[in-house]
């Protein structure tokens, strides 16, 4: 009886040490399916990477397909109040949270999903964009610039006026706006139902994401016009994150930044060079380049966005200058 009684006291002392040795665990909500070219090339090299080598210290919990929240515009609150540890966000759905995230969304401001996402990465990293305080950024991401998907032919330019387009943030909205266009802030997984209802013609999307939750099935006129970059962003509850033991934070700390901003760039590419060469080789679709007219058309309208944003406050003035400096030593480097 004593040995049982002795066996069941060395049970207890061993207890918090069992307990300790588990890994603390940190929610991850996604708002689409794990399947897209969003999660694959953002979100799952960090969660990969956290729960190979996280051991006993941390581990990630995957909550995909809008389990902890579908609604991109809750998503930031979702993290600041617990629901979610970690949240992949859509910025340019809270523009009164990421006032300063204009400047990467500027349109015709970035050539490819390189230069706006090292661009962004470096932005946030040095504190250049309000709204980040509340957070630990694992990853901020932007994507190739976004061409115009319809239902409806579009030859050139013209046939942009009056067409309902669904947009990412409310900057490129003002840029269609300019070419004619009648643009409509709308999530992401929100579009195909509105393009299958007829309430929309046509979505800005860049090609590498064109099928992730419908939009190429419902489009078949793809209109080559690079419009301006899309931020997206895996965010972490700073109070969270300060919680946590060094060593785990450490190893947080190294698997974001530039080396998610890196992974998501190599997978964003192949995926952007696969789905252009399926939509051309796809003789059900119209795929139509702008002509050098229609794209100094384009041009003059996007340098009329750019210049009321950085006339409308000093402050821009400086961001953006901020922005093409960083944009410039990204273009030098080999």
């Amino acid at each position: 009886m004593r040995s049982g009684t002795a066996w069941l006291c060395g049970l207890a002392l061993l207890w918090p040490l069992a307990a300790h040795a588990e890994p603390i665990k940190l929610k991850l909500s996604f708002f689409t399916s794990d399947r897209t070219i969003a999660y694959q090339t953002a979100v799952k090299p960090f969660v990969d990477a956290i729960n190979h080598n996280g051991g006993n210290l941390v581990e990630i919990e995957l909550y995909p397909s809008g389990t902890l929240g579908r609604v991109q515009k809750e998503l930031p609150q979702l993290v600041l109040d617990g629901t979610a540890d970690i949240a992949f966000i859509i910025p340019g759905q809270n523009p009164e949270l990421f006032p300063d995230n204009a400047v990467v969304e500027l349109p015709g401001l970035f050539r490819d999903v390189r230069e706006a996402t090292l661009t962004y990465t470096r932005l946030v990293a040095k504190g250049a964009l309000a709204g980040y305080g509340d957070f630990f950024t694992i990853g901020a991401f932007a994507t190739q610039p976004e061409i115009i998907n319809s239902r409806k032919p579009i030859r050139n330019i013209a046939g942009l006026r009056g067409l309902r387009v669904r947009v990412n943030n409310s900057t490129q909205a003002k840029a269609l706006a300019k070419l004619g266009a009648d643009p409509t802030v709308l999530a992401f997984n929100d579009t195909a139902a509105e393009l299958s209802s007829g309430a929309l013609d046509a979505a800005t999307v860049p090609p590498a994401q064109l099928f992730d939750v419908g939009i190429g099935r419902l489009t078949s006129h793809h209109y080559l016009l690079g419009t301006s970059s899309a931020p997206l962003a895996l965010l972490m509850n700073r109070k969270v994150f300060d919680r946590l033991p060094d060593p785990a934070k450490a190893l947080i700390m190294r698997y974001s930044g530039e080396w998610t901003a890196e992974r998501f760039v190599e997978g964003y590419r192949a995926a952007e060079k696969s789905t252009l060469a399926e939509i051309e080789a796809d003789n059900r679709r119209s795929v139509v380049m702008p002509s050098p007219a229609d794209q100094i058309t384009a041009e003059r309208a996007f340098k009329a966005v750019t210049d009321e944003w950085t006339a409308a406050d000093p402050n821009h003035r400086a961001l953006l200058a901020e922005t093409k400096a960083e944009l410039a030593q990204i273009r030098a480097a080999p």
